[in-house]
């Protein structure tokens, strides 16, 4: 399978995940709003889903793949699975003592990702309690990332990228049947919410796990401690760890963004954690299906080729997936600035939601916007580190944006409010992508193939004609106003967009752009 297919099966299951995960906050946001309440679900959510980065998807992935990947090229399929019981064993041990730490340390967690909170008590106590529920959710994450790990290295794309409908599909049944049903029992209706989440865990583990023993690699985790000691002392498990600990930095430094952001946000105008959440879920179309599904892709492929000294298929990869980021992610880019508040009406304008948070909502998916083209390029070049099984540089640019990104806060904030804080870190996400490009030109790892000029220029023709017409579009119709007309707003939306599409692709193809280059990698 090429590795165009492969990302697009990926994109379009992603697609789907978005899609479900749209639906899942319309009707998170037009039964509850924007409230102190829904400030506590999304910061109870984001406990979870930030030590979920530590042990699932973000550094047990960046090690556990590159190093997967290479057992399974230079030592074959019987040693990898020895590789895959012991990494599970391990990882096992460790979210269950994470899982019983997290539950009875929740009030302080809460405290240290939102303490403005406090500002509402019933908010936080009811932050606190969900926490508690979905804590494990964590443990069921991470699992999953490792069989995803395994699945995607052995070219099985299709079900990791499926998987997280089935969360989105819990949390739609609680929130559309489950609220109604706690209320009636005198019980707070969002805590129905948490119970979505801890059941979506649940069934995609089970789901991966299924498709690992079909492929005849169901870990093996083992309960013995002597069993937990041969597994530590395993040299690729060893491997994994020691290249955990740079990626923990850098994850940690993600994080500590976000919760500085999260802090901020809940000290703004009440609806401040809830509006960028909304917007974030908007920014993920572009993200999930542009930037994770290649990274999904190139992180096996790129370790497999260092593993087997291929450095030319190595820089080929990095090649396509960089111009595949410019050539869709940059029109993306130009949509979300142009044309954020007429997406954020069709989306979110219902039930609630008011005229004055579609406002607040557009302008923090506006700052998203600035940096989207650097936020997907750092899932193509940040794997060209992790398959030289360095973890160390991406670290430290990460720690220097981190920097930047607050001190551009200290001075946006008082100016834009919630919005300058996605606007902040979309120009860390711009300047991070640099630091990593530059980085890969000076080793010789990446050297880019003849053609990135003219190229560059076609695009920002055909994004320049795209512009002119999204704001046309934006300034034509009185998005807000057509509340009333829901089906004739959505109906306009589906017109625009594809109306966009065409413009952009016909552009390209006028400007001399030859598309189906991109099919044959």
């Amino acid at each position: 399978m090429s590795l165009f297919k492969s990302a697009s099966i990926v994109s379009l299951l992603t697609l789907l995940s978005r899609i479900t995960g749209l639906v899942r906050e319309l009707l998170i946001a037009s039964t509850f709003g924007a409230s102190a309440l829904t400030d506590a679900f999304n910061v109870a959510f984001r406990i979870p889903n930030l030590f979920r980065r530590f042990f699932g998807e973000g550094a047990f992935s960046q090690a556990f793949v590159p190093v997967l990947a290479a057992s399974k090229a230079q030592h074959g399929e019987a040693a990898t699975k020895i590789l895959i019981d012991d990494a599970a064993t391990v990882l096992a041990w460790s979210l269950a003592v994470l899982s019983l730490i997290g539950v009875a340390a929740a009030p302080a967690l809460v405290w240290a990702m939102a303490s403005g909170l406090q500002q509402s008590p019933r908010g936080f106590e009811v932050a606190v309690v969900m926490t508690r529920w979905m804590f494990p959710y964590i443990a069921f994450m991470s699992m999953v990332a490792l069989a995803a790990g395994v699945l995607n290295t052995w070219r099985r794309f299709a079900v990791p990228a499926a998987t997280p409908v089935l969360l989105n599909l819990c949390m739609i049944g609680a929130a559309w049947l489950g609220a109604p049903w706690f209320k009636s029992m005198g019980l707070e209706p969002i805590y129905a919410l948490a119970g979505g989440v801890l059941l979506g865990g649940v069934l995609q583990l089970v789901v991966q796990w299924l498709a690992l023993k079909q492929l005849g690699l169901m870990p093996k985790i083992s309960l013995r401690m002597q069993a937990l000691r041969s597994a530590w002392a395993d040299p690729g498990t060893k491997n994994i760890l020691k290249l955990m600990g740079p990626a923990l930095l850098g994850v940690s430094v993600a994080h500590i963004s976000m919760l500085i952001n999260t802090q901020i946000a809940s000290r703004l105008m009440a609806g401040s954690v809830s509006w960028i959440t909304y917007a974030d879920r908007l920014m993920e179309f572009p993200t999930a299906m542009l930037g994770v599904a290649m990274g999904v892709v190139l992180m096996p492929q790129l370790a497999g080729a260092r593993a087997s000294g291929d450095t030319a298929r190595y820089s080929a990869m990095l090649d396509w997936g960089l111009r595949l980021v410019v050539l869709l992610a940059v029109p993306c880019a130009v949509a979300l600035m142009a044309f954020a508040k007429p997406l954020v009406a069709v989306l979110y304008h219902y039930g609630a939601m008011t005229d004055f948070d579609v406002q607040q909502i557009t302008s923090a998916l506006m700052g998203w916007g600035v940096g989207l083209v650097g936020i997907v390029a750092i899932k193509v070049l940040a794997p060209g580190y992790y398959a030289n099984q360095d973890t160390k540089t991406p670290v430290r640019i990460a720690i220097a944006v981190l920097v930047i990104t607050q001190l551009l806060n200290i001075g946006l904030v008082p100016v834009f409010a919630h919005a300058a804080l996605t606007l902040s870190i979309g120009i860390g996400a711009m300047i991070n992508a640099v630091w990593l490009l530059v980085g890969l030109l000076k080793r010789g790892s990446y050297k880019p193939e003849p053609g990135w000029g003219v190229f560059v220029l076609q695009v920002i023709a055909a994004c320049a004609l795209l512009m002119v017409f999204l704001m046309w579009a934006n300034s034509a119709f009185n998005w807000t106003q057509l509340r009333s007309e829901s089906f004739k707003r959505i109906w306009l939306l589906a017109l625009v967009l594809l109306a966009s599409a065409a413009i952009y692709f016909v552009a390209l193809w006028a400007a001399g752009l030859k598309l189906r280059q991109f099919m044959r990698r």
